[in-house]
Order: structure tokens, then C-alpha cells, then sequence
């Protein structure tokens, strides 16, 4: 169901973190105005914002880190390491311990957390997830006025729009229209 305030994709926690201050328009409003909005957001994520809740400029300056990340990705080049370096500084926040885990037949060490992670630690250890899967590919959605940003997991890599409806749903007929090259 979607959110009546956020685009939650669903795909990556902190790439719904970078789209808070990007839209389907060409002048979409930062969702993170102030430190209720971060809230509202964790919450929409199901996560808890912290306690006491990361200062509104630091959750700036980290997403602002990771929507440089998320363009350099899309581009297909190096992250900047400003942002390998603030995603690490966020996990160096969480406390747990490495785990042996079964997934799909074989056996893979995962990192359990003690506690449930605050919304900043969540977000750094999304991406670092994202990093570390190299089948995983960042996108900026094809729409002509949206900027919002998704994964492509598909088999082929051939996902364009962050979703169907409204960035994705008009574009074939557009183009047997001749609207669109």
C-alpha cells in the first residue's frame, strides 16, 4: 500500500532516504524538513528514529552523502568515498554479533544485531548492502520529470521507472504516439 506522505519503493531503505528529497516533479519538496519529518519517515519505515533522534543536519549532510552515491552508482563509477566513509561511521553505531546463517542451501555469515537498529544505522547498513551485492544495480527513474532513484534486480537490468504508475504507465502509448524518441 503506498504512503500517503513518502515514495517508499521498498526496494532499499536508503535509497527511500535519498528520494525524501526528490519526486516526480521537477521541484519536489524535501519531505525532511524538520526533525518531524524524520520522524514520520522512520516510522514509515518501521524503524525508530533513535534515542535521542539524529540532529536534522547530520541526517542531511548522510543523505545528501548517499544521493551522491546513489548518482555516482547510476553512472556507473566509484562511489565517492564521503560516502563510504559516512556509511561506516553509521555502522560503527551498531552493536550485535556475526552470525552463521542457512540461506538458500549454503552457508553465509550475516551480522545479527543486539538491538534494534536506530533509522540512520538501518539506512547505512542498507547501502552497504547494496554495495556488496554487485547483482544489484541503482537507477534514476526514466520518467521525463521524476528523479527518484530504485534498484534493478531485474534478470535482464532492463527496469527503467521507479514504478508503473505514474512514471512507467504512459510511456509506450506516449511513444506510438511519436511523443517520446
Amino acid at each position: 500500500m503506498p504512503h500517503p506522505e513518502f515514495t517508499l519503493l521498498g526496494d532499499a531503505i536508503w535509497l527511500d532516504l535519498v528520494n525524501t528529497a526528490r519526486g516526480r516533479t521537477s521541484s519536489p519538496p524535501d519531505l525532511l524538513s524538520d526533525s518531524a519529518g524524520f520522524a514520520r519517515w522512520a516510522r514509515a519505515q518501521q524503524l525508530e528514529p533513535g534515542s535521542p533522534p539524529a540532529p536534522l543536519p547530520v541526517i542531511w549532510q548522510f543523505r545528501a552523502r548517499l544521493t551522491a552515491m546513489a548518482e555516482a552508482l547510476h553512472a556507473g563509477t566509484q562511489p565517492p568515498p564521503g560516502a563510504i566513509t559516512a556509511i561506516n561511521q553509521h555502522l560503527v553505531d551498531g552493536a550485535g554479533i556475526q552470525q552463521l546463517t542457512r540461506v538458500g542451501g549454503e552457508w553465509r555469515l550475516q551480522f545479527a544485531p543486539a538491538r534494534s537498529l536506530a533509522a540512520l544505522e538501518a539506512v547505512a547498513r542498507s547501502a552497504a548492502m547494496t554495495l556488496a551485492d554487485p547483482l544489484i544495480v541503482v537507477r534514476r527513474c526514466a520518467g521525463p520529470t521524476c528523479s527518484l532513484f530504485f534498484t534493478d534486480a531485474t534478470p535482464t537490468g532492463s527496469r527503467r521507472w521507479c514504478s508503473a504508475v505514474p512514471c512507467g504507465h504512459h510511456m509506450p502509448v506516449d511513444r506510438r504516439r511519436g511523443v517520446l524518441r
